[in-house]
């Protein structure tokens, strides 16, 4: 009788055992799955932050090659009065200067 009880007890102790395993299991596997929907969310996620500052960059680019042309002009226009002004003034002052240079080069100095 003890034998059978003995028995009876490590068959419990078994099952519970395996009951215990099984438990551990699907919790495991239940962690698993949530880890991986919980990457698969992590990279859409991802995906469309990407997509969208690609979108805003891309805008970015697009907006300023635009400004780029007109940039470049407007700095072409300043360039152009700039030399345009400076060839005036120079024009101004160059009979002075050449004036002043065949006085000091027909000049004899003892």
């Amino acid at each position: 009788m003890e034998s059978s009880r003995r028995q009876s007890g490590i068959q419990q102790l078994l099952a519970a055992e395996q009951e215990a395993q099984q438990i551990v299991n699907a919790a495991r596997n239940a962690k698993m799955a949530r880890l991986r929907q919980a990457k698969e969310e992590a990279d859409r996620e991802i995906a469309a932050y990407r997509a969208q500052m690609e979108s805003e960059f891309q805008k970015k680019v697009a907006e300023s090659s635009g400004d780029s042309g007109a940039n470049v002009k407007r700095l072409e226009q300043e360039t152009e009065a700039k030399i345009a002004n400076l060839k005036q003034q120079a024009a101004a002052i160059s009979p002075d200067v050449v004036s002043m240079l065949l006085k000091h080069v027909t000049s004899v100095k003892n």
